[in-house]
């Protein structure tokens, strides 16, 4: 099989400074001693034919670029890359030249300026090693290719851009940028458009500085409008100045403010329109440009947070009712775009900068705003409102608690912040599912603060079930007045099943908020109203709310769904749901499951009382058989107390014993004379009371009598679905004195499942190698004077004599005797 980790594409840099392929094949390392080192090779994967042999200089620089490419210059015009199929085959090539070269593997380029002696340093940057053409339109040709000839090499890139800084070259060629406009000089402003893409992608911020100025921006703008790759020129400067307008919302009086806003604008517009897609070889090539936008919008948020008269006005006019609606809508769209450009500060001055907005009054400000009927205006309000909650839910609460003392259930903020949820108009419910994620967050208990003193998940909570739950919920009761949904239509589906889940969560984290809430309401009920739903994302956003009730175990929930009978809808689904296998079917049986496993008793009565015989005839999957089963084990231990405590006896006698007792027990067993034992005889310790006779037989009697009469219906049950652990034992005690006397079950041992004469392997559920729950069909109640028989049968002795010859039996019992242990 054909190593994949050194298969790479082989590509050299041509005249026009686009990469072509040279074949694919498969690289390694190794000395080649025509070259005398260390070289790197590449075979054609077609024919074995030699694609690349290149000698790992020690003086020159390659360059590692997103995990898969290696870049390096061979000669001054001759650039190679090689791209591997696979990450690892790229660092395994990758540590060899940095073997040969000294360097760490951890490092991205091996040649580096920071690499060389200060000596070297100087005299790479104070010798005239780069000089620039001088800056003529007749030699812009030949700048352009000594730009171009410098970006591989990062010691080239280096003196390109001093030389550039130092002889004021920017400007000398944006003044040539207007003598060819006038003259509509093509390929003159073909070749600026080539010079100057070059210089961006030296990444200098230096030389940003002086392209971004006032005096230069639009004329660089101007030179990145002629591509040669287009067909026309585009008309960028033209967007910029005539169609994109800057608003002032409230005036700036600070002129540095003002500029520094529209540089980043334009700057942006550079990165984002002007400037083609960076291809891979320059994927590093515009970070500096990337940190350049970055640290002007942090100086921006500064300088307006630190302006309190703008925000004082900013906050007047957005709560003033004088104000236009237009006036108000640029007014919002104004901080959103400024909470926006707060995701680029430091948490520390994110922090000072949410204060100082929260003691501007921003709150107070959107609930104003969302009562409005501007659908843009509230959809901004709604945005701005998410970075609070992200970045501190704790104040909105807070916020949301003070208020409710003073105004109506009707305006406060959350409960706006719902009614918007509701009346979302979006097809697909865009909106109402970023406003359901913000609900969340806030009534999440794991990101509210407790005190000493108090707990601010109580009075949250008190609070929200109190004055906003009702309108969470209002759509939900309104919808389920009836048997089945009153609308159900697609966007009314999406929406409840958007506060379903907002439901099931509360189930889960909230308690006894939301468990007084969905008694006292009958909330459950309603909900499963939808179970009829023609939606089936809907009905299973429906049972899963169940679900989650249930799988909380508690019986307050119990006896609710039972007084209700709550899993009629449930049922009747599943029946409606036929044959047909799907999520419906899976998730309804898997409910059911659940409440076997977990044995939760008085649901698995209620349903068995409730719904048997609708779901009696469900035999694909053993669970509601299982949960039969279940519900007879309750009712014979109901019935028999006496047997219940018996089983509580023989537990506490196989399993009370202090470690050395044990040790002595197993020690006895293997030293026993297999003729001295009888079969299915177990030995335990004994009793420190002795046990009346009577007392112990009574229940086991009428047990066995019960027992007898359904035999044939269990027995085909146990094989069947062997579900429980539980399993009504057949009980055979043996004990040993002078006279051995054996009590067994009125019904054949031998024909029972997991008795020696049973089919079945051990190991298997049933099986005498098996561990199960009941273990309890050997045992022996012994007495402090000795094994005394409690009941003598008289054909005791020809089983004896029987089971003294059925070794592997014998073997069996012993092994039984020993888990059982």
């Amino acid at each position: 099989m054909t190593d994949t980790r050194r298969r790479v594409k082989v590509y050299t840099l041509n005249e026009d400074r686009q990469w072509d392929d040279r074949g694919t094949g498969h690289v390694s390392s190794c000395y080649v001693e025509r070259l005398k080192g260390m070289s790197l090779l590449v075979r054609a994967e077609s024919d074995g034919s030699l694609l690349l042999e290149s000698k790992i200089n020690p003086n020159t620089a390659y360059q590692k670029q997103q995990d898969t490419l290696i870049v390096w210059s061979e000669a001054e015009n001759y650039d190679l890359a090689l791209s591997f199929q696979e990450k690892a085959g790229c660092d395994e090539i990758w540590e060899k030249i940095c073997q040969v070269q000294g360097k760490d593997p951890s490092v991205d380029i091996t040649q580096d300026l920071v690499d060389e002696s200060e000596e070297e340093r100087f005299d790479d940057m104070s010798s005239p090693g780069l000089e620039l053409p001088s800056c003529e339109l007749s030699r812009l040709e030949e700048i352009a290719e000594l730009v171009a000839s410098s970006l591989p090499s990062p010691l080239r890139r280096e003196k390109l851009a001093l030389a550039l800084e130092n002889e004021g070259y920017i400007k000398k060629l944006l003044e040539i940028f207007h003598v060819c406009e006038d003259l509509e000089n093509i390929e003159g402003l073909h070749h600026l458009y080539e010079i100057i893409k070059g210089i961006f992608l030296l990444n200098r911020t230096a030389l940003f500085e002086v392209m971004f100025s006032e005096e230069c921006i639009m004329d660089v703008i101007g030179c990145l409008e002629y591509d040669p790759s287009l067909s026309q020129s585009r008309k960028h400067r033209e967007f910029l100045t005539k169609t994109a307008k800057f608003k002032e919302v409230i005036p700036i009086s600070d002129p540095e403010l003002k500029q520094k806003i529209h540089q980043t604008y334009r700057v942006q517009y550079i990165q984002d329109m002007v400037l083609p897609t960076p291809s891979v070889f320059e994927e590093n090539m515009l970070s500096t440009l990337h940190s350049f936008i970055f640290f002007n919008k942090v100086e921006i948020v500064g300088m307006l947070q630190e302006d309190e008269k703008f925000l004082t006005d900013l906050f007047a006019q957005l709560t003033d009712e004088a104000t236009d609606e237009e006036k108000r809508q640029e007014l919002v769209n104004f901080l959103k775009e400024f909470c926006a450009f707060s995701q680029t500060l430091q948490p520390q001055n994110r922090d000072a900068f949410f204060k100082t907005l929260s003691n501007m009054g921003i709150l107070p400000a959107l609930e104003v705003i969302l009562g409005m009927d501007d659908a843009q205006v509230r959809s901004a309000a709604t945005d701005i409102f998410s970075y609070l909650v992200e970045y501190n839910p704790s104040m909105v609460r807070e916020f949301v608690m003070q208020e409710a003392q003073q105004n109506d259930d009707d305006i406060l903020l959350i409960n706006l912040i719902i009614e918007h949820m509701i009346c979302d108009t979006d097809p697909e419910l865009g909106g109402a599912v970023l406003l359901m994620g913000l609900l969340r967050t806030l009534v999440d208990p794991e990101n509210m603060l407790a005190t000493a003193n108090k707990t601010e998940k109580t009075e949250f909570l008190g609070f929200f079930y109190k004055h906003c739950m009702h309108v969470l919920t209002a759509p939900l009761l309104a919808n389920t007045t009836e048997d089945k949904p009153s609308k159900d239509d697609f966007q009314t589906a999406q929406l409840l099943a958007l506060i379903l889940e907002l439901l099931t969560f509360c189930v889960e984290h909230h308690t006894y908020h939301i468990k007084n809430y969905i008694i006292n309401k009958d909330i459950l009920r309603r909900v499963l109203v939808l179970m009829a739903s023609k939606h089936a994302f809907l009905a299973l956003c429906a049972l899963r709310f169940k679900r989650k009730i249930i799988g909380l175990k508690d019986e307050f929930y119990n006896r609710y769904i039972m007084k209700s009978f709550l899993f009629e809808p449930v049922v009747k689904a599943f029946l409606n749901n036929g044959s047909r296998y799907n999520l419906m079917n899976s998730a309804i049986i898997e409910m059911f499951e659940f409440i076997r496993v977990e044995d939760i008793k008085s649901l698995t009565a209620h349903v068995i009382e409730n719904y048997w015989k609708a779901l009696e005839d469900v035999d694909y999957v053993q669970t509601f058989k299982g949960l039969k089963l279940r519900f007879e084990q309750q009712r014979e231990r109901q019935d028999n107390p006496k047997l219940d405590s018996m089983r509580s006896i023989l537990r506490n006698h196989r399993y009370r014993r202090d470690a050395r007792t044990l040790e002595d027990e197993e020690e006895m067993w293997f030293n026993t004379d297999e003729d001295d034992m009888e079969d299915g005889e177990a030995v335990v310790p004994p009793s420190d009371k002795p046990k009346n006779d009577e007392d112990i037989m009574d229940p086991i009697s009428k047990f066995m009598e019960r027992k007898k009469l359904k035999e044939s219906e269990e027995k085909e049950v146990l094989l069947k679905t062997n579900l429980s652990g539980r399993q009504s034992p057949s009980f055979k005690l043996s004990f040993s004195s002078g006279t051995k006397s054996n009590l067994t079950s009125q019904s054949s041992a031998s024909n029972l499942p997991g008795s020696p004469g049973s089919p079945g392997s051990p190991g298997s559920p049933g099986s005498p190698g098996s561990v199960s729950k009941s273990t309890s069909q050997m045992a022996a109640i012994t007495t402090k004077g000795g094994l005394v028989g409690l009941v003598d049968y008289p054909d005791d002795d020809e089983e004896d004599d029987e089971d003294e010859d059925k070794e592997e039996t014998l073997l069996l019992s012993k092994k039984a005797k020993l888990e059982s242990s």
